[in-house]
C-alpha cells in the first residue's frame, strides 16, 4: 500500500515533517505530495488500498500510527480521523486546472507528472505547432494574466514575437506578496513542472530560449522544488537543447528576490534580475518591446503559465467555455483571516463571492457575523456584505472599487475596524514603496499619518474630505501600479463605512473595540463579582469584592482587553 504526506507549507507548519518520519519507518511505500488546497485539515494524509483512497486529516502521531494499523490489516481507529464528507464535497465542487495536480502527485518525481500528460501539450506544440497556432489557441482560450493586471495574455505573447531580434526572454513572476496570497507559491510547490512546461510553450511561442523564473527567496521549499524539477526535465530531454528531435532549445534558471512587494511590477521586477535597484520604468517601452538586457521579454505569473499545458491539451475554446463574458477560465483564491475553512480553492469565474467565502470557506470562523472581504492585496478593496453576491470578474469586481488582483481573500468580521484595516494596508505600501515618484513616497505617507491620527482619537473634521482628495491626486500622479492603487483600500473603506470614520472622528469611538485609544472598559450591572477579571488584570486595574460589582482604574488600564476576554457575564465592555 502507498501511503502520501501532504508536504505543502501549510503541512510541514501544522507537523507534516513528523509524520512523514513516523510513517517513512514502516514497511510502506511513503511518498509526498504539495497543499490540495485544504490548509485548514493540514496534516492531510492519504492511503491508496484496494478499495480506492483514503484521505485522513489533522493526522497526530497517534493518528498516523491507527492509519499504519489499517494499512497492515489490524483493528485500528483510523476512520475517526477520515476527511468529513462536506469537505470532500466542497473539494469535488471544484474545478481545478492550476491546481490539477495539486496534492495528487509527487512534486519531486518528475514521472507521476507524465503520467498525468505532462509535458503533451509541450511536444504538440513543438512538433505540431507553429508559433502563431499557439498564439491563437490562447487567443481564443481569453487567458488573462492572473498576476492581477487581467492584461489578456495573447496580446502578450504576439507583441514579443513581432518585436525584432533572436535573444528574447520568458520571465514568470514567482514574487508573490500580498499579504494573505499564497497561490503561487502553493502551484509551485504542489505541481512545478506545469509552470516550467507552460514557459516553455509560451517560448515556443515568441522565439525565445531562456526562461528566468523570478522567486521569493521566502519560499525556500518552492524554489528547492523548482530546482529538482529544472534538473528532472534536463535529465529527460525536456529541457535544453533539440527538444522533442527538433531544432528548438529552450533552458530555465532561478534568481531569489529579496522579497520587495514593488518588484511584483514588470518592469521592477526586469531591474532587479538585472543587478539593479528595484524600481518600476516608464513605459513605452514595454517589456515585450525592451525588456530584459534591453532584449523582448515576456512576463506572466505562475498561475498563468500553469493555465497554459491545460490550454493546449483541451483547446482555448474549452477554457473559454467557463467563466463571464469578460473573464473566462477559472481563478485560483487563497481564503484567509476570519474565514472558518483558510486555504486555496479554484472556481470557474462568475461564481459569486458569497458562494466562495460560504460554500467553499465554509463562512465565517466562529459563527460571527460577516463585515467585509479585501480582495487583491493591499491594493485592493474591501467588498461589504451588500455586495457579497458580486460575480468573481474584472469588471464586476473593479465596478464595486476593489481588484481581483492575484487572488487572495481577507475575511473580516464584525470586530474588525474598518479605519484599522485600512491604516494595516496603507503601512504596508509605504513601507514597500520603491521612492522614486514623490505622489507615492509622500503623498502615501501622508495618508498613513491622517489614519495614525484617526486611530489615536485625534481626528478632525475634515479628514475624511483629505483622505478622498489626497487619494485621488496619489492615483493620478504615481508611476506605476503601486502607489496607483496604494489609496484603494482607504478609498473603499471610507465609500462603504464612513460611519466609522465619523465615530472615529467626531465621538472618538471605535465600534469593534480595537483601537485602543478609543477604548475606555467599564463593568456593568452583569457582573457577579466573581473576581476572575481582578485576578487576570496584568496591572491590578480592578478592584472589588467577592460577588459584588467591580470597578476598573481608567488610569491603570492599559487596554490589554484581558478582562473582556475572560468575563463569563458580559459585564466588561469597551
Amino acid at each position: 500500500m502507498k501511503i502520501t504526506v501532504g508536504k505543502g507549507s501549510c503541512g510541514i507548519a501544522a507537523g507534516a515533517g513528523e509524520i512523514f518520519e513516523l510513517l517513512q519507518n514502516s514497511e510502506h511505500e511513503v511518498s509526498v505530495t504539495g497543499c490540495i488546497g485544504m490548509c485548514y485539515l493540514e496534516p492531510i494524509v492519504n492511503l491508496e488500498t484496494k478499495g480506492g483512497t483514503k484521505t485522513f486529516v489533522r493526522v497526530t502521531p497517534d493518528a498516523a500510527k491507527e492509519i499504519l494499523k489499517l494499512a497492515d490489516g489490524e483493528d485500528n481507529k483510523a476512520e475517526e480521523y477520515a476527511m468529513p464528507s462536506t469537505d470532500a464535497d466542497n473539494l469535488n465542487t471544484q474545478f481545478r486546472i492550476a491546481l490539477k495536480n495539486c496534492g495528487v502527485i509527487n512534486p519531486e518525481n518528475i514521472d507521476e507528472y507524465i503520467a498525468r500528460d505532462g509535458y503533451k501539450a509541450a511536444e504538440k506544440c513543438v512538433t505540431e505547432f507553429t508559433p502563431e497556432q499557439i498564439i491563437e489557441q490562447i487567443k481564443e482560450s481569453g487567458l488573462a494574466g492572473r498576476g492581477g493586471a487581467g492584461f489578456p495574455t495573447w496580446i502578450k505573447w504576439q507583441a514579443a514575437r513581432n518585436s525584432p531580434g533572436n535573444e528574447k526572454y520568458i520571465i514568470c513572476n514567482a514574487d508573490e506578496g500580498d499579504p494573505g496570497a499564497f497561490m503561487d507559491r502553493a502551484v509551485i510547490e504542489g505541481d512545478p513542472h506545469a509552470v516550467l512546461e507552460g514557459m516553455l510553450i509560451a517560448a515556443r511561442a515568441i522565439g525565445s530560449n531562456e526562461g528566468i523564473i523570478y522567486a521569493r527567496a521566502e519560499n525556500p521549499l518552492a524554489i528547492a522544488r523548482l530546482k529538482t524539477a529544472i534538473e528532472q526535465a534536463h535529465n529527460k530531454g525536456l529541457l535544453g537543447r533539440g527538444l522533442f528531435g527538433s531544432n528548438f532549445d529552450f533552458n530555465i534558471r532561478i534568481k531569489a528576490g529579496a522579497g520587495a512587494f514593488v518588484c511584483g511590477e514588470e518592469t521592477a521586477l526586469i531591474a532587479s534580475l538585472e543587478g539593479e535597484r528595484g524600481m518600476p520604468r516608464l513605459k513605452p517601452p514595454f517589456p515585450a518591446q525592451r525588456g530584459y538586457l534591453g532584449k523582448p521579454s515576456n512576463i506572466n505569473n505562475v498561475e498563468t503559465y500553469a493555465n497554459i499545458p491545460w490550454i493546449i491539451r483541451n483547446g482555448g475554446a474549452a477554457f473559454a467555455e467557463m467563466g463571464t463574458e469578460h473573464s473566462k477560465g477559472t481563478k485560483v483564491f487563497a481564503l484567509t483571516g476570519k474565514i472558518a475553512n483558510g486555504g486555496l480553492a479554484e472556481v470557474p469565474m462568475g461564481m459569486t463571492i458569497r458562494d466562495v467565502i460560504y460554500k467553499l470557506g465554509g463562512g465565517i470562523k466562529d459563527g460571527k457575523k460577516f463585515k467585509a472581504v479585501q480582495m487583491g492585496g493591499p491594493s485592493g478593496g474591501c467588498i461589504p456584505e451588500e455586495l457579497l453576491d458580486t460575480p468573481v470578474d474584472y469588471r464586476e469586481l473593479a465596478a464595486t472599487g476593489a481588484i481581483m488582483g492575484s487572488g487572495g481573500m481577507v475575511v473580516m468580521d464584525q470586530n474588525t475596524c474598518m479605519v484599522e484595516m485600512a491604516r494595516f494596508f496603507l503601512e504596508f505600501t509605504c513601507n514597500e514603496s520603491c521612492g522614486k515618484c514623490t505622489h507615492c513616497r509622500i503623498g502615501n505617507r501622508r495618508l498613513l499619518e491622517i489614519l495614525d491620527r484617526i486611530c489615536e482619537g485625534n481626528g478632525q473634521e475634515g479628514d475624511i474630505e483629505l483622505l478622498e482628495e489626497l487619494s485621488e491626486r496619489i492615483k493620478e500622479g504615481s508611476l506605476c501600479a503601486l502607489g496607483q492603487t496604494a489609496p484603494n483600500p482607504v478609498l473603499t473603506a471610507v465609500k462603504y463605512f464612513r460611519d466609522e470614520y465619523e465615530s472615529h472622528i467626531k465621538d472618538k469611538k471605535c465600534a469593534a473595540g480595537q483601537c485602543k485609544p478609543l477604548l475606555t472598559y467599564t463593568i456593568n450591572r452583569n457582573c457577579a463579582g466573581c473576581t476572575l477579571c481582578a485576578k487576570k488584570c496584568p496591572v491590578s486595574a480592578i478592584s472589588g469584592e467577592a460577588r459584588k460589582l467591580h470597578v476598573i482604574d481608567s488610569q491603570k488600564c492599559t487596554k490589554c482587553g484581558k478582562c473582556a476576554e475572560v468575563c463569563k457575564f458580559g459585564a466588561i465592555t469597551p
